[in-house]
C-alpha cells in the first residue's frame, strides 16, 4: 500500500517538471527557428560575396574571389551613391532629432487636455502608408521647385520620420526629473539654456536612440528618393542598388551580396561607436540628493 502511494506521489510531482521541461524545450527550439531566420541571409550575403558562381543557394564558394567587391567599388555605383545616402539621411537624422526634441519639451512639462489627443493624432499619421502620400506631395515639390534637390528631398524624410521621434523624445524626458529644471531657473537659466545644458544632456542615451531609430529607418528607405530624386548623380545607396537588376529578372547576385555587404557598414559602425554610450543608461539617481 505504502508503495503504491509513494508511486502515486512520485508520477504527480513529475508531471509538472515534465510539463516544464517540454515547455523551456519549444520556446528553446521556436528560438532557434527565429535566430536562423535571421541568421541564413546574413550567412548568403557572406558566402556569395566571395563566391565566383553565387546564386540564391546559401552553400561553401567552390572557388573563393574579390571581384564582386572589385566590380562595385565604383564611383558611379558604391561611393558616390553613398556619400550621398550620408548627406541625405544624415541631413534629415538631425534635423529630425532637433524638431523632435523641441516638440518634446513642451509636451513633457506642460499639462494641456489637448497633449493626448495631439500625441495621438501624430502617432496615426505613422500609419498612413509612404505611397498614400506620394502623389500630393510630388505635385507640391513640383509646385515649390524642391524636385530633384537634395535638401528638399532630406526635409520631407525628416518630416516622414518626426512623429514618432517625437514620441519616443517625450517618454525620454518624462524621465528627467523637474527639480533639476527648477534649480537651473533659479540660478537664471532660460527654457532654450534648461533644455540644452540640463534636459538634453541627462537624456544622452534617449537621444542617441532616436538618433539611431531615425538613421536606420532613412538609411534603408528607397520609395522617396526615388520619387523625388530624378538626376543619376544624386541618387543615394539604397537606389543605386537598383542597378544590380538586370532585364527580364535576371541579377547579379554575388555584386548584390558584395554591395549589401557595403552598404551595411555605416549603420554598423554607427552602433558600435555609440554602443558605450547606449549602455550607460540614465544616472539621475544621485542628481536629486541633497
Amino acid at each position: 500500500m505504502r508503495g503504491r502511494l509513494r508511486g502515486r506521489l512520485r508520477g504527480r510531482a513529475r508531471g509538472p517538471v515534465h510539463r516544464r521541461t517540454k515547455a523551456r524545450l519549444a520556446a528553446d527550439a521556436a528560438l532557434l527557428l527565429t535566430a536562423a531566420g535571421f541568421a541564413l541571409p546574413l550567412l548568403w550575403l557572406v558566402l556569395a560575396s566571395v563566391n565566383a558562381d553565387a546564386d540564391l543557394r546559401v552553400r561553401l564558394p567552390g572557388s573563393v574571389t574579390a571581384e564582386h567587391f572589385d566590380a562595385v567599388l565604383t564611383d558611379e555605383i558604391t561611393f558616390t551613391p553613398m556619400l550621398n545616402s550620408l548627406l541625405l539621411c544624415g541631413g534629415a537624422t538631425v534635423v529630425t532629432v532637433v524638431c523632435a526634441a523641441l516638440a518634446a519639451y513642451p509636451l513633457s512639462r506642460y499639462r494641456s487636455r489637448f497633449n493626448r489627443p495631439f500625441l495621438l493624432t501624430i502617432l496615426f499619421t505613422t500609419c498612413l502608408p509612404i505611397t498614400a502620400v506620394m502623389v500630393p506631395v510630388y505635385g507640391l515639390f513640383v509646385q515649390v521647385e524642391l524636385i530633384d534637390t537634395m535638401h528638399g528631398t532630406a526635409l520631407f524624410l525628416a518630416t516622414s520620420q518626426l512623429p514618432f521621434a517625437i514620441w519616443l523624445m517625450k517618454n525620454f524626458m518624462d524621465g528627467v526629473p523637474l527639480v533639476l529644471e527648477e534649480a537651473a531657473w533659479t540660478d537664471g537659466a532660460s527654457m532654450t539654456q534648461t533644455l540644452t545644458r540640463v534636459v538634453l544632456p541627462l537624456m544622452g542615451p534617449g537621444v542617441t536612440v532616436v538618433m539611431i531609430y531615425t538613421f536606420i529607418m532613412l538609411w534603408g528607405n528607397f520609395f522617396v528618393p526615388f520619387m523625388l530624386l530624378l538626376s543619376p548623380e544624386q541618387l543615394p545607396a539604397s537606389v543605386s542598388v537598383f542597378t544590380l537588376f538586370g532585364n527580364y529578372g535576371s541579377v547579379i547576385y554575388g555584386q548584390l551580396a558584395a554591395f549589401s555587404i557595403l552598404y551595411s557598414l555605416p549603420v554598423l559602425v554607427l552602433y558600435v561607436l555609440i554602443a558605450r554610450r547606449l549602455g550607460g543608461g540614465f544616472t539621475l539617481g544621485g542628481s536629486v540628493k541633497g
